[in-house]
């Protein structure tokens, strides 16, 4: 599901492969992937769940402007993932707050 060779964003069998975790499960990234764009190539779809309703929430606009893809950054932090470059060993978590807690 990886785009292998792009005209801006070069070839990704040139870039060095890091492995990253979501909800405890490791998956392939390449150096310069946002943690959106990794987990999206890898087949993840939901990033959290809503606040009020517990619908799937995804990578929406991909580009930082609404925050669909906030996720939690090793164990402390609240990112949006389309904006956050992948480190190898770095733990994200899907995010889910409570119901009428905000960040």
């Amino acid at each position: 599901m990886r785009v292998q060779e792009h005209p801006i964003l070069g070839n990704s069998e040139k870039k060095e492969a890091v492995t990253i975790y979501f909800d405890g499960k490791p998956y392939t990234a390449y150096t310069g992937d946002t943690v959106a764009s990794a987990l999206l190539a890898s087949g993840v779809r939901t990033l959290r769940k809503h606040e009020e309703t517990a619908s799937p929430r995804g990578i929406y606009c991909n580009i930082g402007h609404c925050f669909e893809c906030r996720v939690q950054l090793n164990g402390s932090e609240t990112v949006r993932a389309c904006l956050t470059t992948v480190a190898d060993g770095m733990y994200v978590t899907s995010l889910t707050l409570p119901k009428g807690a905000s960040i």
